[in-house]
């Protein structure tokens, strides 16, 4: 159990590029392996960077095409991805986003040892309705096919593949990324005071509705600015409708990729504003969570099950239900505030026992036939 694995990672963007979610794992995973001894590649999408190092803090990157549009960006880079670590020497390929779930056939032919990431309801995503809903389905329930190993990242999403797919799933978390940081240069910068603003932190997409959120806020009786920190790299009328809004209590940043500054905004923030609605471990939350910033989040069972122990108001996704949501918080915020003073965040979003437990995974993987 002690020899240290070489392991492939496919289907995020690329490393250090990060974006979401998945970046985010393969970074934090990746550079903990590699301190740990374990040798890494992370596949990249060509497109995406100007200059193409082999290595970058000892992990070994391979660059494969890939076209940069909303829809086949993934998948054509996962299809040259999956065919370059066939043919490769590695013990296990660890694969992000169930859109890859068809590919597994190939791993699976080429007899690699292989888990996948699953993350959360894309099917369900108003992104992806017609052909890429129906396409999500089916490549969610190939994952559960052609992959070793399921991974999900909340009980909620494990009991969905346990009762939809009929497939066993192992649960995994995500970990935050914020910073210890004394500065306040970017609440200066945005002209803002210490909890005289709310947060919103999220890809400007119909599921995280943040169009829903400012109009229900801005029918509050609430007399602080909102803050919108994100967009999306692609021209969508979804988010050009979300940053047409004008008021003088709205602030829109645009993407933040700098993690004190983002630290920034969560700690001095009155209240973080929740509205991801498909999915299970959602990282924006996990770092309000892990700044203990008092929550306000949409009802749902992945929501309620992260803010399990800390003092929250949740609201239904209509503008009604939004904007008496906030009034009440700001007439309750002082209990609130003394309800969550001793809160800590939970353990499974440590990012030194996430990495641990995908260590177990990988190496049940590669030893499973070995001891048979």
């Amino acid at each position: 159990m002690n020899k240290k694995l070489k392991i492939a990672i496919i289907g995020s963007r690329g490393y250090p590029y990060v974006y979401s979610g998945y970046e985010t794992l393969v970074k934090e995973l990746s550079e903990r392996l590699v301190e740990k001894g374990y040798s890494v590649r992370v596949y990249c999408h060509s497109s995406l960077f100007k200059k193409k190092p082999r290595h970058v803090n000892g992990i070994e990157l391979v660059y494969t095409p890939s076209i940069e549009t909303k829809f086949l960006s993934q998948i054509i880079n996962s299809f040259f991805s999956f065919i370059h670590v066939c043919f490769s020497k590695v013990d296990v390929v660890f694969v992000v986003n169930s859109a890859n779930g068809p590919f597994g056939i190939l791993t699976r032919i080429f007899k690699k040892k292989t888990c996948i990431n699953v993350d959360g309801l894309e099917w369900l995503r108003p992104k992806w309705k017609g052909l890429g809903s129906v396409y999500f389905k089916f490549s969610s329930i190939m994952s559960t096919y052609f992959f070793d190993k399921i991974i999900t990242d909340s009980y909620e999403m494990n009991k969905i593949y346990k009762n939809n797919f009929k497939q066993k799933s192992d649960v995994i978390a995500y970990g935050s990324t914020m910073v210890k940081t004394n500065s306040s240069k970017i609440i200066n910068n945005l002209k803002l005071s210490k909890n005289e603003f709310y947060l919103i932190v999220g890809r400007l997409i119909p599921d995280n509705n943040s169009k829903l959120i400012i109009n229900g806020f801005l029918k509050s009786k609430s007399k602080k600015k909102l803050v919108i920190v994100g967009d999306v790299p692609y021209n969508d009328r979804y988010s050009m409708s979300v940053k047409k809004i004008k008021s003088d209590k709205i602030i829109f940043t645009g993407y933040i990729n700098c993690q004190d500054k983002l630290s920034q905004l969560y700690k001095n923030c009155y209240c973080y504003l929740h509205g991801h609605e498909y999915g299970g471990t959602n990282p924006t939350m996990i770092n309000a969570l892990d700044l203990n910033c008092h929550i306000m989040a949409l009802e749902t069972r992945f929501n309620a099950e992260m803010l399990e122990k800390k003092e929250t108001i949740f609201f239904k996704k209509n503008v009604f239900s939004i904007s008496e949501s906030i009034n009440s918080f700001e007439k309750k915020y002082y209990s609130i505030n003394e309800a969550n003073k001793g809160y800590k965040i939970p353990k499974k979003y440590n990012w030194n026992q996430i990495v641990n437990e995908y260590i177990e995974i990988f190496h049940e993987l590669f030893y499973r036939d070995k001891v048979r």
